[in-house]
């Protein structure tokens, strides 16, 4: 016989579903959305999406992705930043034929950039598979796996990385005005989608054993500095940040002129590191943390 917790449980649970069910039905008989204070709140999404409730969106967005993570054992991350836009080298290739076909001066050039950064497509997803390789021969606690922003191009390919190697991986995606889904190459169980670029962000560092960006646009600048700024303040605890594809990001960034300038101490430029090389950039993770190479 059940016993009377396990009872109030399943009615509970019953209740609940109910509760999603029935907003189901509402939706699908093409009826509108409309206010219904005896709908159980947290089945109200008219009531969720208030401004007065963004604290309590907050929260989920925050406990989703901690939870589901929790559950499958992904403790310790090594994040792979870099630009949607980078495609591998056979699908660059075509987007510079059919450049070239329409004549588009400007989109010849384009296409001609991209196909000479898809090498980092090839690079991403190779350092990846060098961490989930490493990974499979370590303790379930010990394990690293990769994280990225969930979306195309160097995330892809970090991902697909991990993916070759039967290994778990985490995306954490962004709902952006423009069309965009978390790439085939994660974990459907550990594929989230955010809202807040700042509770993506904070869930980026909350398991980052070590950070890795690739050339990339705005949205890379955006999450590399923000964890240089943690670091540097001492509001995380200091990680491995690697600057992949020293010619790209040297052009970019002259932080010297920070130290002339007095903005930044000359050992801040000791946060990070400048790698060409898959195995390079995993090894200066392996000596961070005084691990023994594979």
């Amino acid at each position: 016989m059940e016993s009377t917790e396990h009872l109030t449980q399943t009615f509970t649970e019953r209740r609940l579903a109910d509760a999603w069910a029935e907003l189901q039905a509402h939706a699908n008989n093409g009826n509108d959305l409309k206010a219904d204070a005896y709908r159980l709140a947290f089945a109200d999404p008219e009531f969720l999406l208030r401004r007065e409730t963004r604290g309590i969106r907050f929260e989920l967005e925050m406990l989703k992705p901690d939870l589901a993570q929790q559950d499958l054992g992904i403790d310790n991350t090594v994040v792979v930043f870099g630009s949607a836009r980078v495609r591998e080298a056979s699908i660059a290739q075509e987007q510079l034929a059919v450049a070239e076909a329409s004549g588009d001066a400007q989109a010849i050039a384009r296409a001609q950039a991209l196909l000479r950064n898809s090498a980092y497509y090839d690079k991403a997803r190779e350092f990846a598979r060098i961490v989930a390789r490493y990974s499979a021969g370590c303790p379930k606690e010990d394990q690293l796996y990769v994280c990225t922003g969930g979306g195309p191009g160097i995330m892809e390919a970090a991902n697909r990385g991990a993916h070759d190697e039967g290994a778990l991986n985490v995306g954490l995606n962004i709902s952006l005005p423009h069309e965009q889904s978390g790439n085939p190459y994660i974990t459907p169980e550990l594929c989230f989608k955010f809202h807040y670029f700042a509770l993506r962000k904070m869930h980026f560092m909350m398991r980052a054993k070590a950070l890795v960006a690739l050339p990339g646009g705005f949205g890379t600048l955006d999450e590399l500095f923000e964890v240089i700024t943690l670091v540097q303040c001492g509001k995380a605890k200091p990680v491995p940040i690697v600057l992949f594809g020293s010619d790209y990001w040297k052009r970019l960034l002259n932080l010297d002129v920070l130290v002339e300038e007095g903005t930044i101490s000359p050992q801040d430029l000791n946060l990070f590191t400048y790698v060409d090389d898959p195995m390079d950039a995993w090894n200066y993770i392996l000596k961070f943390y005084a691990l023994p190479r594979a």
